[in-house]
């Protein structure tokens, strides 16, 4: 899982495999290549900028081949030491060698079953392309193993459920709805995992900022939006078989080929910040300025519903929104 064909496409096949409707494995090297300067484009920058130097231990979530390694190494303090969990051999073994980092290490993982003695040492989480393929329960199980560790996560690249074409086709809007269903089949989140991973971390006292992060595809993207378009109808078109999947195709492949023409792609980043940070999850002592900004909610409410002096802080179960002009993000 994790650097995956975030709206491309992908369907449960035999065992939990991914398959693609593309004729390549959906998380098959080929693939991560292509979309990789994609999703380096797309990834919200102002995140790494608020992780105030606890990037020292990276634990990457599905790392793949290690493109994220790559967009964000560059981005933290070094030196780094990254972590790079999947349950893919071949994959692990190519990200091994791809990671920017002092030293990279590689465990294989089943991340569903995510503990946080899998994060031990780790003052950063990363992920992308991982939410949108987790049920919800997988999704609190993440977090609350972050949690446990008390160091940030950011979780890159979950797809929003919305894509904008320009030229705009009729059919449009029926093939988006076909392929937002596709996506939660057997219970996963799909468009809806940033929002669900939100609400599990504010549950757990997090503070929990997202950034739009779209792919923007153009001429210089043909052979990834083809690839992509031929995932993302084939999906539709089996989760809606009365679609009329291949003249869509047709048109929408026609489409790529004009001048002026413009895919979105529509994703979310998540920062989740610990209101108070421990030391651990910064590989050094505590200095003031350092650490998240101060909480927003200053209590629990306590058994006669005044708030409990010290206690920790506790978003609620689904909390607000608000947008923060000062990143471009949205907090919560």
């Amino acid at each position: 899982m994790g650097e995956r064909g975030a709206g491309d496409g992908r369907a449960a096949g035999p065992g939990g495999a991914a398959l693609s409707t593309t004729g390549v494995p959906a998380f098959a090297p080929e693939w991560l290549a292509l979309r990789e300067g994609a999703d380096a484009r797309a990834r919200a920058a102002r995140p790494p900028a608020l992780l105030y130097g606890h990037g020292r231990v990276v634990a990457d979530l599905g790392c793949g081949t290690g493109s994220l390694g790559r967009w964000l190494a560059p981005r933290l303090p070094r030196p780094q030491r990254w972590v790079l969990l999947d349950r893919d051999p071949a994959l692990l073994a190519l990200a091994r060698e791809g990671v920017p980092a002092a030293e990279v290490v590689t465990r294989r993982v089943d991340l569903g079953a995510l503990r946080a003695a899998d994060l031990d040492g780790a003052t950063l989480v990363a992920a992308s392309a991982l939410l949108d393929l987790c049920t919800r329960a997988e999704v609190e199980t993440l977090a609350g193993a972050v949690v446990a560790r008390g160091c940030p996560a950011l979780l890159t690249l979950s797809v929003a459920g919305r894509v904008e074409f320009l030229p705009a086709d009729p059919l449009d809007a029926a093939f988006t709805l076909a392929f937002n269903a596709h996506q939660r089949r057997e219970g996963r989140l799909g468009p809806d995992a940033a929002g669900a991973a939100a609400a599990a971390f504010a549950d757990l006292g997090y503070e929990v900022r997202t950034y739009p992060s779209p792919w923007l595809l153009g001429p210089e993207d043909a052979e990834l939006a083809r690839t992509w378009l031929r995932g993302w109808v084939g999906a539709a078109v089996e989760q809606e078989p009365s679609l009329p999947g291949a003249d869509y195709l047709e048109r929408r492949l026609r489409a790529c080929a004009r001048e002026g023409a413009r895919i979105t792609v529509h994703h979310t980043d998540l920062l989740a910040l610990p209101r108070t940070v421990p030391d651990h999850a910064h590989g050094r002592p505590a200095e003031e300025g350092t650490g998240p900004p101060p909480p927003e909610r200053t209590g629990t409410r306590g058994p006669a519903g005044t708030a409990a002096a010290g206690a920790r802080p506790r978003a609620a179960s689904r909390p607000g929104t608000e947008h923060d002009p000062r990143d471009g993000g949205s907090r919560r």
